[in-house]
């Protein structure tokens, strides 16, 4: 005799799991778009600024690292004698 507890549960088992995935999932994305909404975005005047401030700051890093690089390579040649 066949147990009908034990046949082809497994496939409901499995099904039920993707479903509660699907769930957990849409709840995740429903739970990012009302973080969203909770977000201040800047104007257009404070991106400009802030942007501006992002660029600056990389040009004079590339500035500083390429000056300390330079002296570091002239140091190693004057050590090394070339």
């Amino acid at each position: 005799m066949v147990d009908a507890t034990k046949s082809g549960g497994g496939k409901v088992g499995f099904l039920s799991r993707i479903g509660a995935s699907f769930r957990r999932t849409g709840g995740f994305f429903s739970d990012v778009m009302s973080e969203l909404k909770k977000v201040r975005w800047p104007n257009r005047k404070e991106l400009t600024t802030y942007t501006l401030v992002v660029l600056v700051t990389v040009v004079l890093l590339a500035i500083f690292f390429f000056v300390v690089d330079l002296g570091i390579s002239r140091l190693i040649d004057l050590i090394l004698g070339t």
